[in-house]
Parts: C-alpha cells; structure tokens; sequence
C-alpha cells in the first residue's frame, strides 16, 4: 500500500507539472562538431527533465563571426521566451554579462559551462561547469615538453575568444616552466572550421621555423589540419601533435602513434551537469556546494587510449 501511495503521488506531480523547469542551452556554432558531445549529455538530462513535466530547449550560433554578440542575442531570446533557466557559455563576456544580468533581474536562474569558469561570481551564474582552461593548458604544454618538444607552436583559430586564449597561454606557461619554449599562432577567425584553410596556415609557420617541433591545437577540426599539414611536410617523425578534446581521427592517430595526445575536458558533463543541476535547483531548491565543478583536464595518450574508445563511439566523449 505505502508503495502504491508514493507511485501514485510520483505520477500526480509528473503529471501536474508542479516541478517543470524549462531550461534553454545557449552554445556554440551548430557548424563544429564539438557541441554534438556537450548536446549528447544535456540531452540525456533531458530525459529527467521532461519526465518532470520541463523542457530543454537548445540554442546554438550558426558561426563564430560575431560569437559574443550572437550568444547575446540568444541569451536575451530565451530571456524574453520566459524560461526558468539558462545554461550558456560564456567565452566573451564583455558582450554577454548585459544579457545575462538582465536574465537574472527577469528571475531566470542561469549555470555556466565550457567557458568563462573564471567570471562566476562576476556573473552572478549559480555555478560553472567545465575545466579550467588555462590550469589544462600549463598541463598540456609540460605533457609536451617532457615528450621531448622544445618549441610548441599553439594554434588559436577565434582570437580573442577568452577560454581559447586563456589555453594557449597555458600551454606557454608549462611547456616554459618544463624548458620549452611556445609561440602562439592567431590565424583569422573566418579560418574557423577551413581545414584546408587551417593546414596551409600550419604548414608555412613549420615551414618559416624549422626549430618548431611540435604543434597543439585547440579543436579536433585543427588537429586534422595540423596532421595534414606535417604528413605533406613529410614531418610526422620529428613533429610531434597534441590537441584539446576528442574526436575519432584523434584517437586514431594516437593509437597509430602519430599524435602525442589529447587533452579531454569531458564535455558530455558540461551538458549534462549545467541542465540538470539547474533544472534540479529550480524544481526542487537543491544546490551544488563546490565552485566551480571541474570536468578536466585528462590527457589522453597511448596509455589509456583504448579505455577511451568506447565512450568516443557512445556519443560521450
């Protein structure tokens, strides 16, 4: 009998919708690849939320030629649809803390992830979900050094994109404090996602700089390129190639041997945890105690490539 009473209680809140958040996701361009994981984990959440009655709807910019003001525009789009939650990246914030201050004066709870982690209280976000840009570049860039790099060429494809420049300085700060030395590569945004594009810009720094001996890009799109780039060059044994986040092809070329590594920033939880602990927060009055919630850094290599697999070809990461 006490069974039933609680099912049946379960099923008559379900049903009223007494705990329903509408949660809106704002992200980056529906064009890079990346979102799919950072959708994939919201998604999932999702499921909870909807069983609750809520929704989650899902806004993405269509390039990165104007991100902040284009994520802007989407924040203040959810704004005025009345949801009860956002869940945005924050990559440039000049632009969008406007837009997220006047969610927050409207009474809409907003988490950040991906990027931004370091302008939480500025924002007045409930929390941040994501890893430490810069903390995950000092680690890739002494990953690289102690391989056996002297000079790391890192590559940004969106200058002036804050959780991008915070990685490349990072990996200037470790690969110098482990003896080697970085040179940072600000190419034009419209380079964005042009492999080609991207590949030919590579290949005439390594070929301007025969000192440099290794290249780490931000994006798995640009780790292709970069491969392309010394494959044509015919530097695949003196170049060595690591990358933040994951793709096939990227794990592809470290279990051949042809990438150093990656640098995983699980962006599957960055979706999944910024919807659901906001929806959580807004139905029922819970709350994460730590600040931030960091996803990464873990650096993928040859010794752990094959635990790895499983969860590229599952959508997660």
């Amino acid at each position: 009998m006490k069974k039933l009473i609680a099912t049946t209680a379960a099923l008559a809140i379900t049903a009223s919708g007494a705990f329903a958040a509408d949660i809106a996701l704002v992200i980056g361009s529906n064009q890079d690849s990346f979102w799919n994981v950072v959708k994939k984990g919201a998604e999932d959440a999702a499921v909870l939320i909807e069983a609750r009655g809520g929704s989650l709807n899902i806004l993405q910019t269509n390039n990165y030629d104007n991100y902040g003001a284009d994520l802007a525009t989407l924040i203040e789009q959810a704004t005025a649809q009345g949801v009860d939650g956002i869940a945005t990246v924050l990559p440039v914030p000049d632009a969008q803390l406007p837009a997220i201050q006047a969610a927050i004066d409207a009474g809409i709870k907003v988490t950040l992830l991906n990027g931004g982690g370091d302008r939480l209280e500025e924002s007045g976000a409930l929390n941040y979900f994501g890893s430490d840009e810069y903390v995950a570049g000092v680690a890739g860039g002494k990953y690289m050094a102690e391989a056996g790099a002297t000079h790391i060429l890192c590559h940004i494809q969106i200058p002036g994109t804050v959780n991008l420049e915070a990685r490349c300085a990072g990996v200037e700060e470790g690969a110098t404090a482990a003896g080697a030395k970085a040179t940072i590569l600000r190419v034009p945004a419209n380079l964005d996602g042009d492999v080609a594009g991207t590949s030919a810009a590579i290949e005439a720094e390594l070929n301007s700089d025969p000192s440099i001996d290794a290249v780490v890009n931000l994006a798995t799109w640009a780790a292709d390129a970069s491969a392309a780039a010394i494959e044509q060059l015919g530097k695949t044994e003196s170049v060595k190639l690591g990358t933040f986040d994951l793709s096939p092809s990227t794990l592809d070329r470290i279990k051949a041997g042809t990438q150093t590594m990656a640098i995983d920033q699980t962006p599957y939880y960055q979706g999944f945890l910024s919807v659901s602990t906001l929806a959580a927060h807004i139905d029922f009055g819970t709350k994460v105690a730590t600040q931030p919630v960091l996803t990464g850094p873990a650096i993928v290599d040859s010794s752990n490539i094959d635990a790895t697999f499983a969860g590229v070809e599952a959508g997660t990461r």
